[in-house]
């Protein structure tokens, strides 16, 4: 299983602005984003790994050595004519995670809360590098790619965390599920995506630009709504 150690060259304010909450308020400081996002880099650890699997079409099925059936029709549908799928997972690591907490403890809410967003910035950023390299063994492989599909999205319950992070081999860069399939260090990220052949007649949904927001579940949130 690949590890990739992934790099934070810069992290984007207009997106952490957009985490925060803060998208409409023009008048907040933009400093203190600037400063959140370099906070983060100094302190995230972003690394990931993968691993490509066969993949059964038909019944919707992982065909790995312990295979994994998805469950959700959006997913399926996503994956639709998929031949392959590569199973993914990245984090940013766990000392993050002290740091906010360590800012709540002093009071210290709107410094927690922009920390907070710009690491989630980061941890999509590493996700969207991981994706690129994927993406490209893909194409020399002769095929297109969906976009990466999590746990939690649409209609596949949040329940297949587990499976799917074992699949990735998420556990050599220290991500662990905890009994609410909740991931741990909590700035991580887990996906599959799906290898379709550029002959295939089937309809690709690579072709659709990601949007996760769109695809997520979460009614009551921040970023979603901004």
């Amino acid at each position: 299983m690949p590890v990739y150690n992934a790099a934070l060259q810069q992290i984007d304010e207009k997106e952490t602005r957009r985490y925060a909450g803060l998208a409409r308020s023009e008048d907040f400081p933009t400093k203190l984003i600037s400063e959140a996002c370099l906070d983060v880099q100094s302190l995230a650890k972003p690394m990931g790994i993968y691993e490509i699997y066969p993949y059964r079409s038909e019944e919707a099925v992982i065909a790995a050595d312990q295979p994994l059936t998805l469950t959700g029709e959006i997913v399926k549908k996503h994956l639709s004519g998929a031949e392959k799928i590569a199973v993914m997972a990245v984090t940013i690591g766990s000392e993050l995670e002290q740091a906010i907490a360590a800012h709540f403890a002093k009071g210290e809410y709107t410094s927690a809360l922009l920390l907070d967003a710009a690491a989630t910035t980061a941890v999509e950023a590493v996700a969207d590098q991981l994706n690129e390299l994927i993406n490209q063994q893909a194409a020399r492989q002769g095929y297109t790619t969906t976009w990466r599909f999590s746990p939690g999205y649409g209609n596949w319950d949040i329940t297949a965390q587990a499976a799917v992070t074992t699949l990735a081999g998420a556990q050599q860069i220290g991500i662990s599920v905890t009994e609410t399939a909740m991931m741990s260090p909590r700035k991580s990220v887990s996906a599959v995506i799906g290898f379709i052949p550029r002959t295939s007649a089937a309809p690709q949904a690579a072709k659709v630009k990601q949007n996760s927001c769109t695809n997520c579940t979460q009614t009551n949130c921040a970023s979603k709504n901004s």
